[in-house]
């Protein structure tokens, strides 16, 4: 029992994954890897300034908007110009 355990586990290990494995550069697996992690960074580099670029400006607008509401410019009754209507 214990022979063909032996046996089977050192067939399994000699197989063309192992050999795969045991040389990891060999093969188009890097430049898979290599070209992943390139378009990974790259979209990265262009997603995370342009997200707080936008968020920035995002909640600028809101804070501008939300005390434009406070003073009562344009909002409320008092605040608007109704001279422009015909």
């Amino acid at each position: 029992m214990d022979d063909s355990y032996s046996d089977g586990l050192a067939a399994s290990l000699s197989g063309p994954l192992s050999e795969a494995l045991a040389d990891p550069t060999s093969g188009s697996n890097v430049m898979l890897f290599l070209l992943v992690a390139g378009l990974g960074l790259g979209m990265a580099l262009i997603y995370v300034p342009l997200r707080v670029f936008l968020t920035i400006t995002a909640r600028s607008r809101r804070l501008k908007l939300l005390q434009r509401i406070r003073r009562g410019n344009r909002f409320s009754p008092e605040g608007l110009d109704l001279s422009a209507w015909p």
